[in-house]
């Protein structure tokens, strides 16, 4: 193994951490919409891609193909926007594709969350990396049915692809947590049972954590 491959699987899931963080709420820092269709969200794309590699270092050759093949389309799509017209129909198979690629993922982190029987960093950043995947895979599927259906939501900017994700990822994000302002509420029979269906998800997900958590604190103060 190389040294950038044994960095990158020392340290990958607090990589990973990183690149969703930014990925999610670098908006905070932005009011260009324009730089961040031309020239954030491929950079993004990229470092997510880059920390996702020593999530799959150890694993199966066709599971990095799979992964590497989502990580280039969703890497082409944002680039593509630059010379492309976008449409309901483009952005929609975008979507479909980053919610493959963070599913991925996610489904990657939930083995190894449910394989040590120890408590150390990497548990502890990976079950952060889970929770922000959810945000990420919820977004991304919102995304799908807002471009099917422009009213399915009511309270979204719509003046931009930027604005419309950086919206949904604040309502995902208040509904995986539970707080629901209400500013921004789902309008059609399809989203109010997708996202009712997320928070169970998202409440679901943090007792199992919890459960594996101290568990796994528990075997390791026996030992």
């Amino acid at each position: 193994m190389s040294i950038d491959q044994h960095f990158l699987s020392k340290h990958k899931y607090e990589l990973l951490l990183y690149a969703l963080v930014q990925h999610l709420f670098i908006g905070v820092f932005l009011s260009d919409m324009d730089l961040y269709v031309k020239i954030i969200w491929p950079i993004n794309m990229i470092l997510l891609g880059i920390a996702s590699i020593g999530v799959f270092i150890e694993k199966g050759s066709y599971k990095k193909v799979i992964k590497n093949i989502l990580f280039l389309l969703s890497l082409v799509f944002p680039i593509s926007l630059s010379f492309i017209e976008n449409s309901p129909g483009f952005m929609i198979t975008v979507s479909a594709v980053y919610v493959l690629f963070f599913l991925f993922i996610f489904l990657e982190i939930i083995r190894f969350l449910l394989k040590p029987s120890y408590v150390n960093t990497d548990i502890i950043s990976a079950s952060a990396c889970g929770y922000l995947l959810l945000i990420e895979i919820n977004t991304f599927l919102m995304q799908i049915f807002f471009y099917q259906n422009s009213h399915s939501f009511n309270g979204l900017d719509t003046s931009s692809l930027p604005a419309v994700y950086m919206d949904l990822v604040y309502f995902c994000s208040i509904t995986i947590t539970s707080i629901g302002f209400g500013d921004i509420t789902p309008n059609s029979h399809v989203t109010k049972l997708i996202t009712s269906l997320f928070g169970i998800i998202g409440q679901f997900y943090t007792v199992v954590l919890v459960g594996i958590l101290i568990s796994k604190f528990t075997s390791k103060s026996n030992q």
